[in-house]
């Protein structure tokens, strides 16, 4: 048996507090049973481990050894125990049982999820993906937090001049906003926290997602199924027929789903999605290569919003201190000129039991909100490049990427390295 202490959590435990200490002695003392082990109690301490470590995910992989758990914690994975591969078996199926899955099924994908009661009366869903590798099966579970933490454009960190633009878009009837980024940066949580904005009695909301990662009084929501054939776009012509006021579509992946989305928007509907680009500009051009026509584009979209995830400052021991000479002529490579940097103050992380050590607790967004306006229109009427359209943006007042993130740097919610880190990612 490989106990947890060897597997790499202690220095994850060096500097935090007690409730992760006491639940990863749990841990320790369940690995320590030998033969008499439970692998109930086993998976159920580590999701509260996950839990209390504030984790978004649990990843379970067999090596040639053994099986390593790591939890990924403000967007970075950390190595947290590594169990015997003699439990592997045990531990993959007792997931699978979790979620409903087949247990018999070895050798295809498979994704679920549950329900979770953890010893503090928390209630929490888990996701799961199961998938087989080299060496087995692994897992990986996703925590989604209750949705009463959800739902607050100010703690999602949108600025205030950022947030009145969102709100004129979600007053008006029709149109679309969109929410772009890469993998991870927090888009579906943007959708689900304007469409509980816009949320109330009068108006119909319905929802196609892939999966369901929160389920919102008031709303109808449609989970995409694949082997009934219900996917994004011929879900997309039934929601139509559900008399809608808004319509939140989880994710537009296709040239059929983007042209239903853009043709919906242009019949009087409010119209919520998310695309996978790298900013807000680079959407316009995005729906251009998706097939759907520049004049539709430039009639409907009303909003894109480009987002990134990035770790927040820990309030309890960060420090505050002058910029060096070196780090300002840095600074001034991709910042605009206008930005003055002489004598400003920052702050650094330090590390805490409040943190775990980490000298980061939570993270928080930094955005790109791009408004469609009367010159962006005709500059994807003539269909030009993202970094002209970004360009345009910036001129008729949107705030870049680093314009944004740097606004934080000097409120001490995030570091200059986590700014410079999203530059080259």
């Amino acid at each position: 048996m490989i106990n947890g202490m060897e597997g790499g959590h202690e220095k994850l435990l060096d500097s935090c507090d007690t409730p992760l200490r006491a639940c990863a002695a749990k841990i320790d003392f369940e690995l320590d049973q030998g033969t008499s082990l439970s692998i109930i109690r086993l998976i159920d301490s580590l999701i509260e481990y996950a839990y209390i470590a504030r984790a978004s995910d649990v990843h379970i992989d067999p090596t040639k050894e053994n099986i390593q758990i790591r939890i990924r914690v403000d967007g970075m994975l950390e190595d947290a125990f590594m169990l015997s591969l003699s439990l592997h078996a045990e531990v993959i199926s007792r997931v699978k049982i979790m979620c409903g899955l087949r247990t018999d099924e070895h050798q295809a994908a498979q994704d679920g999820r549950f329900n979770q009661m953890l010893q503090s009366g928390e209630n929490i869903d888990v996701r799961v993906s199961i998938v087989p590798l080299y060496y087995g099966e692994n897992a990986v579970l996703r925590l989604l937090v209750d949705t009463k933490k959800l739902f607050n454009l100010t703690k999602l960190g949108f600025s205030l001049p950022n947030q009145e633009k969102i709100q004129a878009a979600l007053k008006r009837p029709h149109g679309m906003i969109l929410a772009t980024g890469p993998t991870g940066s927090g888009k579906t949580t943007t959708l689900y926290t304007l469409i509980n904005v816009i949320n109330s009695k009068h108006t119909s909301i319905v929802t196609i997602e892939d999966p369901i990662e929160y389920a919102i009084a008031g709303i109808n929501q449609i989970q995409v199924n694949a082997r009934s054939g219900l996917m994004f776009g011929n879900g997309l012509r039934s929601i139509l027929r559900q008399d809608p006021n808004i319509i939140m579509v989880g994710e537009i992946r296709d040239h059929e789903t983007a042209g239903l989305a853009v043709n919906t928007a242009l019949t009087g509907h409010l119209v919520l999605s998310t695309l996978h680009t790298n900013d807000a500009a680079t959407t316009l051009p995005r729906l251009l290569d998706m097939g759907v026509e520049s004049y539709l584009i430039a009639s409907t979209v009303s909003v894109a919003i480009g987002q990134r995830l990035l770790r927040r400052l820990c309030d309890n021991c960060k420090i505050e201190r002058t910029l060096l000479l070196s780090e300002i002529n840095n600074l001034q490579s991709f910042l605009p000129t206008t930005v003055n940097l002489c004598e400003r103050t920052i702050w650094s992380s330090v590390g805490c039991a409040v943190c775990n050590g980490s000298g980061y607790k939570g993270r928080v967004g930094v955005h790109e909100v791009l408004v469609m306006t009367p010159r962006l229109r005709e500059s994807v009427l003539l269909r030009e490049s993202a970094s002209v359209l970004h360009q345009r943006a910036i001129e008729d007042g949107m705030s870049s990427f680093f314009d944004d993130t740097f606004s934080k740097v000097l409120l001490g919610q995030t570091t200059l390295e986590e700014m410079i880190k999203m530059k080259y990612e």
